[in-house]
């Protein structure tokens, strides 16, 4: 299956809090999208493996995505070498996405850094012909080299190069971000479990308090954010957006 965009998370929930919104954008404009994590979130403090699948099924399912899947990297512990990066490269080129969106190249959480530079690179290499992978089926798989990857903003503020306008799709991203129930403070969350980072009600409200501060700065309600090394191109001025400022 050809992907227009592979969305790609070293958690179950990256992608929901990263580019969710862009994502249902994008699926309501016709794009085929596609999530991979990278892992089964094992290592989180609330929940566990059975639970975070359901609720990566069921954010798939609100956010409308053709495919999900889980590489089941071990969470923490993965590396940013060859054999991890061939099982990426193997990713995008089963799926051919022209643009891949995943984590930021640093942040709060180790993983999110390692996990970013993981995916920059497996987006380079996967265009290399002299790098040879295959199918589940055992054929030879085509080189194939995404046009942009994409980085979504985390934990950590980094100045954006991209905003995005989620404002007519800020209440769906939010409910796919609220189907992770064990993970967050939502009105179906449990009482069982520590509290972490995360799961206070604090965390949700900075979540739409940066959508909106980001919005803010194009003259949106609502907006996500991205950073890219790959400069951005359009061929005439009608790409722009007009901003009243």
């Amino acid at each position: 299956m050809k992907l227009d965009i592979l969305a790609i998370g070293v958690h179950p929930d990256d992608v929901e809090l990263g580019c969710s919104g862009t994502l249902i954008n994008e699926i309501k404009r016709g794009k085929k999208v596609g999530i991979v994590d990278l892992t089964q979130g094992e290592l989180g403090t609330r929940g566990n493996i059975e639970t975070r699948y359901q609720e990566a099924a069921n954010a798939a399912n609100i956010i409308g995505v053709s495919v999900r899947e889980n590489l089941r990297m071990r969470d923490g512990f993965f590396r940013n070498d060859e054999a991890h990066q061939l099982q990426v490269i193997e990713t995008i080129r089963k799926y051919q996405p022209e643009i891949v969106i995943g984590n930021i190249l640093s942040d709060r959480h180790p993983d999110h850094g390692r996990a970013g530079q993981l995916i920059n690179n497996a987006c380079f290499l996967s265009g290399l012909v002299k790098i040879e992978t295959k199918d589940k089926t055992g054929n030879k798989q085509e080189k194939w080299r995404p046009k942009y990857y994409l980085q979504y903003l985390q934990d950590w503020y980094h100045e954006p190069d991209l905003l995005i306008d989620i404002s007519d799709v800020f209440e769906q991203r939010m409910k796919a971000i609220e189907a992770y129930s064990s993970q967050f403070h939502t009105s179906d969350s449990g009482s069982e479990g520590l509290q972490t980072y995360i799961s206070t009600p604090d965390f949700l409200d900075s979540v739409i308090a940066r959508a909106r501060m980001l919005g803010k700065r194009i003259g949106v309600k609502y907006a996500e954010g991205f950073i890219t090394e790959k400069k951005i191109g359009i061929k005439n001025l009608d790409s722009l957006v007009l901003v009243e400022t």
